[in-house]
């Protein structure tokens, strides 16, 4: 019995400086290679011929979903793998693939992305945010992308009971938020945009304030991003929906880097009661407490975040809140209690 099929799935444009080592990452992989093009006039195209990609035109319309799915639409694989021009799969791990696809009961995978930060290339390895993203799933299942941007698969509306999702250990590295790219590509401004067009919708998801909090963070605009969050977080409650870690994370990040720590430990208290086993929000906790001059409280939290550790792959991590970071602070800790 042969291993099931997998189709790669791009929407590209003008990637001519990544989109190599991406398909290179995935070579003797994958099987097929479904590339949307929404208007290349560099050596995008010719790039991805050299692998034997099928290359689709497509008018774009500011819409990621729309061009995502028409990726789909032309994939003949029995699963679809999706990724972007600047990330590239962690190899070494061909083995691991082929055995959960010959053996699976899971309609989707979800898979850990690493999303490194910094200036300039290369990446720093320790730079970087965790982050388990729905990467792999079935092909003719009716999974569909959904959202003008950040979008993602889900599963129809009508579906059966064996629709499941689990998780492959498979890394994938994404580097399309180091500041040399984002710079030459516009794509803060991109995002921006396309985000405000589904904010005018007024039956728009509370994603989209966390998405424009977001947006607003990385330009350094950290009055805007901190309204925009309390508005999101706001209307997930009014949807009886319990606001996602990731929104926490994000609001005492901005109170950390800018040093507005007035009632921010109360506020992170409520927070970690909610997500009790999230490394990231102990972490924080810890840097208000050391910033404030409470080193024996901090030093517990760091102790915390070391026992936690970093494998919770429901949450959002940034490296190191529960190794390195954590045990850099823990012995501030010490130095400043006299006990190192």
């Amino acid at each position: 019995m042969s291993s099931p099929s997998i189709s790669l799935c791009m929407i590209v444009k003008n990637e001519e400086d990544f989109i190599e080592q991406c398909l290179k990452s995935v070579q003797g992989i994958v099987d097929e290679i479904i590339i949307v093009d929404t208007g290349s006039d560099d050596q995008t195209v010719e790039i991805c011929k050299k692998y034997n990609a099928s290359v689709f035109p497509f008018e774009w319309k500011d819409h990621f979903a729309e061009a995502r799915n028409f990726a789909l639409s032309k994939a003949k694989g029995d699963w679809i793998l999706w990724l972007d021009a600047d990330e590239e799969m962690e190899t070494g791990h061909e083995q691991l693939l082929k055995q959960t696809l010959n053996n699976s009961t899971a309609t989707m995978y979800l898979m850990p992305v690493l999303n490194y930060y910094g200036e300039t290339f290369p990446v720093n390895p320790k730079n970087a945010f965790i982050y388990y993203q729905q990467r792999l799933f079935q092909n003719h299942k009716g999974i569909k992308f959904y959202n003008r941007i950040h979008e993602a698969p889900i599963f129809p509306t009508v579906q059966d009971s064996s629709f499941t999702t689990d998780y492959l250990e498979i890394p994938i590295h994404h580097y399309g938020y180091i500041e040399e790219l984002t710079a030459k590509r516009n794509k803060a401004e991109r995002n921006l945009k396309l985000i405000q067009e589904e904010y005018k919708d007024p039956n728009h998801s509370p994603w989209i304030e966390y998405h424009l909090a977001n947006e607003y963070y990385r330009s350094g605009d950290y009055k805007k991003a901190f309204d925009y969050l309390n508005e999101s977080i706001f209307r997930f409650l009014l949807e009886g929906i319990k606001p996602p870690s990731i929104l926490y994370r994000l609001k005492y990040g901005i109170l950390v880097d800018t040093n507005s720590l007035d009632h921010a430990l109360e506020g992170i208290e409520k927070a970690i009661a909610l997500y009790p086993d999230y490394v990231d929000l102990h972490f924080l906790k810890g840097l208000i407490l050391y910033q404030t001059n409470h080193y024996h409280e901090a030093l517990a939290s760091f102790e915390k975040c070391l026992e936690l550790g970093e494998q919770k792959s429901k949450y959002l991590i940034l490296k190191g809140t529960g190794s390195f970071k954590a045990e850099h602070y823990k012995k501030q800790c010490l130095e400043k209690l006299g006990k190192s």
